[in-house]
């Protein structure tokens, strides 16, 4: 087996600078869209013969576990998720031999259809009989009283803990807490407005730019220098392709990417990874012009996301961050020996030149087997390393 000669971080900043690096990064649950359903992470646990009853939950509406260090070590895994454990924390058995720690506010009643409903603050959401996450309002920042002032610090402390402790790689995403960047493409309605009343879509946008610049700029004076990467997240595209046309993107929403993103650049070494579903290969050059960093999650099922078009107009452009393994078709329906076939053909297409970290398509979602996510994450170790210079 080929050896590692570079640590996780120094790996992940050299492949965002396009400088060479002995392999392709590996993430697992680095973002809130790269992760692992709680119910597919106890099952990979147990699986590997590992301990299940701290499994932690940062983001309760998708159901996504805390990726814990010895996952990361087992399979290679480059990134840690940058969350402070909830303060105050309750035990919850959504079904079966389930147990998970949830926030202590987080307090579901059991339905007697077997699903369970969450309500906070006016806000409700249910997760049905036997399903795999919540649907219904986004309520991951609704389990907290904290101030802006105390999730800053909590989010500062456990940055430099990573920083100083680890060699891992980490950005700030801010969904549990709140806070993070929130993009400018707030969907369909809003798309709609840009063509009954732009003004209005402008404005709405501008406000969001001097709001997300004031969160940075307090994010980079208490944990820049902590930290490799700033998630913004905006889903602009379908199955089918984008949402808008790309002319609306561009005209509405790339100037103030643009804008964001020369400011991040101009004041800190920060890269900004954004998040953004969907066929959305048409977007791609308004993106890169934008000066986005990385995209993901590269949802290659999607209409013209081909892996090796791609990477052939864009590669040397932007960082593909995803894309490793189709989880709407392949990832949950394969057996091993295919899903370790498929992982094997995008990393090649993927690497290279360089310019990729590996991940999955989104989510490992709750009913995926053990076998088929050791058989990914091996498969894109094995396959992920660069023939020397």
């Amino acid at each position: 087996m080929k050896t590692e000669t570079m640590t996780s971080r120094e790996r992940v900043l050299r492949t965002l600078n396009r400088e060479p690096t002995d392999r392709m990064p590996i993430d697992l649950g680095s973002h809130m869209s790269t992760g692992i359903s709680m119910f597919a992470y106890w099952n990979l646990r147990e699986h590997l013969g590992l301990p299940t009853d701290s499994i932690w939950i940062p983001d309760v509406v998708q159901g996504l576990a805390y990726v814990d260090t010895d996952i990361l070590e087992r399979f290679h895994v480059d990134c840690m998720l940058l969350t402070p454990p909830w303060p105050a924390q309750r035990r919850w058995n959504p079904r079966g031999r389930y147990t998970f720690s949830v926030p202590e506010a987080f307090d579901p009643e059991l339905q007697p259809d077997g699903s369970w409903v969450a309500t906070r603050a006016g806000k409700s959401m249910v997760m049905p009989a036997n399903g795999l996450f919540f649907d219904g309002e986004w309520m991951n920042d609704s389990w907290h009283d904290f101030s802006e002032d105390e999730v800053i610090e909590l989010y500062a402390r456990e940055a430099e803990r990573i920083y100083k402790e680890t060699d891992y790689a980490c950005m700030f995403v801010g969904y549990a807490y709140g806070g993070g960047l929130a993009g400018f493409f707030q969907g369909v309605e809003q798309g709609c407005r840009m063509l009954t009343d732009p003004d209005s879509v402008h404005e709405e946008n501008e406000a969001s730019l001097q709001e997300q610049i004031r969160v940075f700029n307090r994010v980079n004076e208490a944990f820049g220098p902590y930290i490799q990467l700033i998630a913004v997240g905006d889903d602009m595209g379908g199955q089918n392709g984008p949402l808008v046309s790309p002319e609306s993107i561009e005209r509405f929403c790339a100037p103030y990417y643009k804008r964001l993103c020369r400011h991040i650049h101009r004041t800190s070494d920060i890269k900004v990874f954004m998040h953004n579903c969907g066929g959305i290969e048409p977007l791609m050059p308004c993106l890169i012009d934008a000066g986005i960093d990385a995209i993901n999650p590269v949802q290659i099922s999607a209409a013209g996301m081909e892996p090796e078009k791609l990477k052939a107009k864009y590669g040397e452009h932007i960082v593909f961050w995803g894309g490793g393994c189709d989880t709407q078709g392949v990832l949950g329906a394969a057996a091993p020996h295919e899903v370790r076939e498929h992982v094997r053909a995008l990393a090649h297409i993927f690497k290279e030149g360089g310019g990729y970290v590996f991940n999955q398509v989104h989510n490992i979602m709750g009913d995926v087997p053990p076998e088929n996510v050791v058989a990914m994450l091996d498969t894109a170790f094995e396959e992920g390393f660069y023939e020397p210079s």
